[in-house]
């Protein structure tokens, strides 16, 4: 297995910021427009072990909201997850997290403008690519029209002011672009070649 180390200390970090994982788990980036309702539905996922909203690959580190907000950084909202390969694995974590969002849509979601709300995949281990590609074939197959979707190497991540982590268990009747009845059934399959 090649060693990641190195590209793992490129990934710059914005402060309070870690995507250090336990043994055996594993970590991408996901943007699905606003990040209150993805980081909700990513940590509802059976196998998800932690997630946080956060700010990537724009072009400052630790920027605020506002400085987000301007358009002016360039940043994804976006959220960091853990997960545990062993109940869900990466082709299933990435098809329900395309139930989270129209990947159609370019800088926007729901009633959310600007490129902060692009969607994304933003990948920490390079072995995750063919996956990533997999299931981006897969979902393709079900539009006409192309997908908007960017896949890139994650560059910088800096974690969200504290307002933003788990904003949807604060305030449950808080804004939301997301259909929670995307959610994988109880019991429904989330390792192998069987999606739903």
């Amino acid at each position: 297995m090649p060693d990641n180390t190195k590209k793992l200390s490129e990934i710059k970090l914005g402060q309070k910021t870690s995507i250090d994982v336990d043994a055996g788990n594993k970590n991408i980036v996901l943007a699905g427009g606003c990040f209150w309702g993805t980081e909700e539905f990513l940590r509802r996922l059976p196998g998800v072990i932690n997630t946080y909203t956060a700010y990537a690959n724009g072009n400052t580190l630790s920027p605020t909201y506002e400085d987000v907000c301007s358009g002016e950084t360039l940043h994804a909202e976006a959220v960091y997850v853990e997960y545990n390969p062993e109940i869900i694995d990466l082709a299933h974590l990435l098809y329900y997290f395309f139930k989270s969002f129209d990947p159609r849509e370019l800088d926007k979601q729901g009633n959310d403008f600007g490129k902060q709300y692009r969607n994304g995949i933003y990948y920490l281990d390079e072995e995750d690519l063919d996956t990533i590609n997999f299931v981006v074939e897969m979902i393709q197959e079900k539009y006409q029209e192309p997908l908007a979707t960017e896949v890139l190497p994650l560059d910088n991540l800096s974690k969200a002011e504290e307002f933003h982590q788990d904003y949807l268990i604060k305030n449950p009747l808080g804004y939301c672009h997301v259909d929670f009845r995307n959610l994988p059934d109880a019991g429904a399959s989330m390792k192998g070649d069987k999606f739903e």
